[in-house]
């Protein structure tokens, strides 16, 4: 697992420096600060979600990873739409929030931003779960103990990636 820890510190190192390279476009629109913790914090949430009900499956032998398997279709559809759900309310949330300390980004730029990028780093976490749950499945590692971590860092940095895409072309054009 050591090796596994240090790719993923790697990993989320660059998440890191990527939020500071980011630092003009949050101080410029500083709802969008508001928004990183929790968009970041959604997005591995969910796979974690994914990734625990997938390992649990497995566990009791009713899964097979076989692109027809209609449960495997209803969670992934549960993921999307938990995403929906908490990303246009934490835009709602962010719009109401910048009304009060008079910030100047409006309710549709907002859940334009959240959305796509709420959806967008679902689908990561969806891939990332199911990946790394089979990968784990495949190489005979018990998937509990790394889906998880790998998920959540990877969401990590490229949901922060995807979120600041999305605000620089909204926002910037």
């Amino acid at each position: 697992m050591f090796p596994l820890l240090v790719v993923l510190c790697a990993i989320v190192l660059w998440a890191g420096i990527t939020l500071e390279d980011a630092g003009d476009l949050l101080d410029r629109y500083g709802l969008l600060a508001v928004m990183v913790p929790a968009m970041i914090g959604m997005g591995g949430n969910l796979g974690s979600i994914l990734s625990a009900r997938l390992s649990t499956r497995l566990h009791l032998g009713t899964t097979t990873f076989d692109p027809t398997d209609r449960l495997l279709w209803a969670n992934v559809a549960a993921i999307f739409a938990l995403a929906a759900t908490i990303f246009t309310a934490l835009a709602v949330t962010v719009w109401l929030f910048g009304m009060v300390v008079g910030a100047s980004l409006t309710l549709g730029q907002l859940l334009v931003i959240s959305l796509l990028s709420g959806l967008s780093v679902a689908a990561i976490a969806v891939v990332a779960s199911v990946v790394a749950t089979y990968g784990s499945y495949r190489l005979g590692i018990d998937p509990d103990d790394t889906t998880i971590p790998i998920v959540t860092n990877v969401v990590d940095v490229f949901g922060m990636l995807v979120f600041l895409a999305v605000s620089r072309w909204v926002l910037v054009g």
